[in-house]
């Protein structure tokens, strides 16, 4: 195998890693640490020109090429694959006129959010800044402000990807609306991404942050919480947290964003204001920029343990449930807010989600052990809520499958899609269409 991948290096720009070089290690951890890698090659490609040199050269050879920026959303079902590294492919133009961007594979989120911020416009940001926009696209992506514009997928306007046969192409829905509508939410198992377009939103006002409570009060703060969420207009998402951090006593927060003026946000938050005083409030006007502030999610590769749901309802017995035991050995259990644009229509693989909420249950697997009572926890809590047994497609985990996330008319499209357009299969995804 190292022989026939040696030549890789006569045929790109961009740096090749075989297992015995220097820092083939280090190219081809993801960004969880958890989950390890066993690829054949990691390739860091320079331009366009050597992704589509590295899709024909895998074509030829019978081998398959995974697509990572960064490696967020890794399963590590690459045994024998070509790791192809995209961040280098990291233009970024905003056209703030046409309230357009168009983004290369490796920009994250953060960059677009400083580059529309100054115009007053936005994209559709989730909690952290570093994953990368076309990775979150290509899964659907849940938004900060998806309650108003849908999953993110459903700004995409367009798509420059390098085929099956190695050829870069510019998509449209006009121009081939199977493919159009796969890359739209159903993962990277069609094409490489090399850039997308990106309709931006309007945001001339934002409001946002975190509150943040001992855990003795977490019942308050979640009939708070199911108060402001079951009539809150689609511009105000809110999210609460069940917190446990190494070394420190058990928390609860809340977070929101409200795409509107302090005034409005305050009244419409104002149920948090009756309760106990918190022993730290973030929330004030901001900027679209400073959205990863709130939930201040590490900005560096590390451990994790994570199982994502979607909830049918929030009642008193969800609730109760929920507050029933320490959440230990989780170091988060969080509930999002969904509804408003995420219910309706959407032509894409994930379509509308009829359910009111989403569950993320996070913690460090910092040794086996720990490592077995996480998962033991994360599926004993999951079983006695009321789940969906839906889940979003960027909410899988190692272990999961795109079964997990689609509804079976949308995954049996997305398979003869795949099957029509990488007959070879010289793509792979975290999840393939097709396992």
């Amino acid at each position: 195998m190292t022989n026939k991948l040696n030549d890789l290096r006569n045929l790109v720009r961009g740096r090749v890693l075989l297992p015995r070089d220097d820092g083939f290690d280090q190219a081809r951890r993801p960004w969880n640490l958890a989950v390890e890698q066993p690829v054949a090659a990691v390739v860091e490609a320079a331009d366009t020109a050597d992704v589509a040199a590295v899709v024909r050269f895998a074509r030829t050879r019978g081998l398959t090429v995974s697509a990572q920026p960064n490696g967020h959303g890794a399963t590590g079902d690459l045994d024998g694959v070509i790791l192809l590294r995209t961040r280098r492919l990291d233009a970024l133009e905003i056209d703030p006129a046409a309230r357009r961007a168009r983004v290369g594979a490796g920009v994250s989120s953060g960059r677009v959010q400083a580059a529309a911020a100054p115009h007053g416009l936005t994209g559709l940001p989730g909690s952290s800044p570093v994953v990368s926009v076309t990775g979150v696209a290509l899964g659907g992506g849940l938004s900060w402000f998806g309650r108003t514009y849908g999953w993110v997928a459903d700004s995409v306007t367009a798509f420059d990807i390098v085929d099956a046969e190695g050829r870069p192409r510019h998509i449209t829905a006009g121009t081939d609306p199977d493919l159009f509508w796969a890359l739209r939410g159903g993962g990277g198992d069609f094409a490489i991404v090399t850039a997308l377009e990106l309709a931006l939103h309007r945001a001339p006002h934002l409001y946002g942050g975190r509150m943040l409570w001992p855990a003795e009060h977490a019942p308050a703060v979640m009939d708070a919480y199911r108060q402001i969420t079951l009539t809150a207009p689609d511009e105000l998402t809110v999210w609460l947290d069940l917190l446990h951090f190494p070394g420190a006593d058990p928390m609860v927060a809340v977070d929101a964003t409200y795409l509107g003026d302090t005034a409005q946000a305050r009244d419409l938050l104002n149920p948090l204001d009756r309760l106990p005083r918190p022993f730290a409030d973030s929330r004030r006007t901001m900027t679209v920029s400073e959205l990863g502030t709130i939930t201040a999610e590490p900005t560096d590769p590390g451990v994790g343990s994570s199982r994502g749901e979607l909830l049918a309802d929030l009642d008193d017995s969800t609730a109760k449930t929920l507050l029933a035991d320490p959440i230990a050995p989780l170091l988060s259990v969080q509930i999002r807010r969904l509804g408003g644009a995420f219910a309706r229509p959407s032509d894409s693989p994930h379509g509308p989600l009829a359910e009111p909420y989403a569950l993320y249950l996070f913690g460090l697997p910092t040794d086996p052990a720990t490592a077995g009572a996480i998962t033991a926890k994360q599926r004993a809590l999951s079983g006695a809520l009321p789940v969906s047994g839906r889940k979003p497609f960027t909410f899988l985990s190692p272990g999961e499958s795109a079964a997990d996330a689609f509804t079976p008319a949308a995954l049996n499209r997305l398979r003869e899609i795949k099957r029509r357009r990488d007959p070879h299969n010289a793509f792979r995804s975290n999840f393939p269409v097709l396992s």
